[in-house]
């Protein structure tokens, strides 16, 4: 561009630096000898631990966390439902230390998020389900053990003696399942968690074509893969053997397949839950709630509350996303039943949108289990920080001082005003 007339030259005194200004501008953080805890320090989303734990573990097991049911639409679909959302911030309201805790079921939750229940946890990394208790148990939130966990429920009971443990059900003989409540409370499990979206397992083609499937089918490519990673196939080596840890009592009946089989029942039913209600005494969600009349008859068979969930994407494939669904829920539930969610949250501003929108508390599956991946325990923690961080700061940019202060005014899903 030619020199505007008039204007006249900028002119430049130059000095040589000085050391002392220079060390002021350039810090260099140190960098930890343990090469896990460096991986750690570089994840600064629950993505960055995604590509880590890509890195980190066998593409079958990796493809197990990450894949989803046919297509993969509902597990897409449920991210994208969080990226459409709009927030809204209280202009000129300034929150300096948000107040993030909240109560839920009677307890006192630090953040309103939960670890959800997840299968095979010990498969991901050997710390297994007891480090996901113990994590929980730290830093005050609820942690759910599935029925196909690979950690019996007293073991973690022993791992983590004050997490507020929850146990998740899958609806199975009534022999089977008198036996895993009578367990649970046994282990002081505060709540049972009935998973009901399950009358058959869901086809996910990325299990398949891994052979990671029950009993294992493994191709030759994915042991070859599995070799490429010797820290994850030596820790499996020389750990305990992969099983369904609360379901050893049937080992005397059946294969380890059959046992799998036997996990879920397509007769599910209302009754089903009357049958639990009438034997648990203490909390009882229903998970894999995709409707406002699905949750009201679920409270009317004794549910204390609902969990909205697609299972991740795992089960039926082109289901709504969960997160559009909590204000018609929570509109015929009514204030005082506590509604959790899950599916697609990866971001602390998930949760936020999650209680805006209605929610009591979300759930996180996928987010956990990309952080036990890349770094065992510490990972889980460092899944738990990153959420809790974002979480944070996205309630003081939008100028809540309170969880319990976000309301509808605060985030609006597409289409809305």
């Amino acid at each position: 561009m030619p020199r505007l007339p008039g204007v006249p030259t900028v002119r430049v005194t130059r000095q040589l630096p000085r050391w002392s200004e220079v060390r002021q501008n350039i810090q260099f953080r140190a960098a930890s000898a343990d090469p896990v805890q460096r991986r750690l320090d570089n994840a600064l989303t629950i993505g960055d631990l995604r590509r880590i734990g890509r890195r980190t573990t066998p593409r079958s097991v990796f493809d197990y966390v990450d894949g989803a049911s046919e297509s993969e639409l509902t597990a897409e679909r449920n991210v994208r439902a969080f990226s459409e959302l709009t927030f809204h911030p209280d202009a000129l309201n300034p929150v300096s230390d948000p107040e993030l805790d909240v109560e839920v079921l009677g307890r006192r939750w630090s953040l309103p998020l939960g670890f959800g229940p997840t299968g095979y946890t010990r498969m991901m990394h050997h710390h297994g389900e007891a480090a996901v208790a113990r994590v929980a148990q730290a830093v005050g939130i609820p942690y759910g053990l599935s029925t196909v966990g690979n950690t019996a429920v007293e073991d973690v009971r022993a791992a983590a003696p004050d997490v507020d443990l929850w146990f998740q059900l899958y609806p199975t003989s009534q022999e089977i399942n008198a036996e895993l409540i009578r367990r649970a409370a046994n282990a002081g499990c505060s709540t049972i968690v009935l998973t009901c979206d399950t009358a058959v397992s869901g086809k996910r083609f990325r299990d398949d074509r891994n052979g990671l499937t029950i009993p294992p089918t493994l191709r030759p490519s994915t042991i070859v893969d599995m070799a490429r990673h010797p820290y994850w196939w030596v820790n499996k080596l020389t750990t305990e053997q992969v099983s369904f840890a609360s379901l050893k009592f049937l080992a005397s009946k059946y294969k380890f397949n059959e046992i799998a089989d036997r996990v879920f029942d397509s007769d599910l039913s209302l009754e089903s839950l009357d049958w639990i209600r009438d034997r648990w005494q203490g909390k009882l969600l229903v998970k894999g709630i995709l409707s406002a009349e699905g949750a009201k008859a679920a409270v009317e068979h004794g549910a204390d509350g609902v969990v909205l969930s697609n299972h991740g994407g795992r089960q039926l494939d082109r289901t709504p996303a969960p997160i559009t669904l909590v204000p018609s829920v929570r509109a015929a539930l009514g204030d005082q039943v506590p509604i959790l969610v899950d599916s697609g949250i990866r971001n602390g501003q998930d949760i936020v949108a999650a209680r805006a929108l209605g929610a009591d508390a979300a759930l996180v599956g996928r987010a956990y289990l990309y952080g036990i991946m890349a770094g065992g325990q510490d990972g889980v923690a460092r899944a738990y920080e990153i959420l809790s961080s974002e979480y944070r700061r996205a309630m003081q940019l939008l100028g809540v001082r309170r969880t319990v202060d976000l309301s509808r005014r605060h985030v609006t899903l597409p289409g809305e005003q």
